[in-house]
């Protein structure tokens, strides 16, 4: 699953340019008009005030705004335009103003609320500075559109590697597979699949041997191994297409599906545009799992035939091998790696974004001995990037010694 990422550092600004950025709607505006009843005389500094006082700012309907994450040593929230699409981050106490711009509240009824919350008095600067920055992204009510952001120039498409759109309307496709598929994806049918996949998983793993000769089996009969690659092959597909499914279950907006290869493989994703401003926790880790959740159910039909079969059946071995292999390829989306589905999942877990980045960036801040540096770290904060960091080497060394276990076993047979 992709889900893009745009979000930038928050803007500034100064109390002039503010001013002028937040465009008729707002405090110049009020400026304007008072100018207007001086004769056309340039306004005093106290009709300013007075009008900046006088306005009731609202925000354009549609704006959303994600709840609090860690990203380094700040906490933020994302802020997304609802007609360009475009996000930036804003602070805990920024946020908190933005949520009393309901055209309501002037800004003496702010400052008061801001008082009370904070303990601090909020600057006629900084208010106008924000509404500078509302303005400016066209998150005002009456506000103009902002010009979208810049899309990211696409690599062009080779032989070795390419991405190509295979849906005109992916939105339009994911509604229609979630209504068709909508009976079937409420928890009185998807936790008893999740119990049946946990049984499997157990059942399947509880014997090394079993599954690892049933392993060798398989791969070395091609009329057996062709057909479950193939399947294999469409189950990785249908993973792709169970996020954006579930991610249009819970509001999500799917806007592109297509066909992503690097020589000599080829998968098909799907890009949820609003994954990060899905409603709740449990929305984002559903999203998530889905692809993981979607292999393995494709199994349990296989398990139930496993399970029933003799086990001096000839089919038998290669029957584990395939299951062993499917579910390998399922859980291996659930390490906590980027890009897997793991990572984002921990991810939402911790309320952090960017967390490889972020914690890359902090261990280089600790390597180099920048105590001031580090200590603008909140304790939160390091907590989660030095438990990252052991979790990432710990990944890591175990797919090691998982990959360098399995070829030894394959050479010695």
């Amino acid at each position: 699953m992709s889900a893009p990422d745009r979000t930038g550092a928050e803007p500034g600004g100064t109390g002039a340019k503010a001013a002028k950025a937040a465009g008729a709607t707002g405090p110049a505006a009020a400026g304007t008009a008072a100018a207007g009843k001086a004769g056309g005389a340039a306004p005093s500094g106290a009709d300013r005030a007075a009008a900046v006082r006088a306005y009731r700012p609202e925000m354009r309907p549609g704006v959303v705004i994600g709840p609090a994450v860690l990203r380094g040593p700040r906490t933020v929230h994302l802020v997304k335009h609802p007609v360009s699409g475009a996000t930036f981050e804003i602070g805990p106490k920024e946020q908190f103003v933005l949520s009393l711009l309901d055209g309501t509240r002037g800004q003496d009824d702010v400052v008061a609320a801001y008082a009370e919350r904070f303990r601090l008095r909020l600057p006629d600067e900084q208010w106008i500075r924000l509404l500078g920055l509302l303005g400016t992204r066209g998150l005002l009510a009456g506000a103009p559109d902002p010009a979208p952001p810049e899309p990211v120039p696409a690599e062009p498409n080779t032989f070795w590697k390419g991405t190509r759109s295979t849906v005109s309307d992916a939105h339009r496709t994911a509604s229609r597979l979630h209504r068709v598929l909508s009976p079937f994806l409420g928890a009185w049918l998807q936790v008893p699949l999740v119990l049946a996949s946990l049984v499997m998983i157990v059942a399947v793993l509880a014997d090394p041997p079993a599954f690892w000769d049933g392993m060798l089996d398989l791969v070395t009969r091609p009329l057996v191994f062709v057909p479950f690659a193939v399947f294999l092959w469409f189950s990785i597909c249908l993973h792709e297409l169970a996020h954006g499914i579930a991610a249009r279950r819970y509001g999500g907006v799917v806007t592109e599906i297509g066909l992503r290869w690097r020589f000599p493989t080829m998968m098909m994703y799907c890009t949820v545009d609003n994954y990060l401003f899905l409603p709740g926790l449990r929305a984002k880790l559903v999203v998530a799992a889905a692809g993981a959740h979607i292999n393995l159910v494709l199994l349990l039909p296989f398990a139930l035939w496993w399970a029933l079969i003799d086990p001096a059946d000839p089919a038998r071995p290669p029957l584990t091998g395939a299951l062993f292999i499917g579910i390998v390829q399922a859980l291996s989306n659930l390490v906590p790696l980027p890009p897997l589905d793991g990572y984002r999942i921990l991810s939402h877990l911790v309320g952090a974004v960017g967390l490889a980045p972020e914690t890359r960036t902090y261990l280089m801040l600790r390597r180099g001995g920048g105590r001031a540096a580090v200590a603008a770290y909140p304790a939160r904060a390091r907590r989660v990037y030095t438990s990252y960091a052991v979790t990432a080497v710990g990944c890591v060394l175990l797919a090691v010694a998982g990959s360098v276990t399995a070829v030894v076993l394959l050479i010695t047979g």
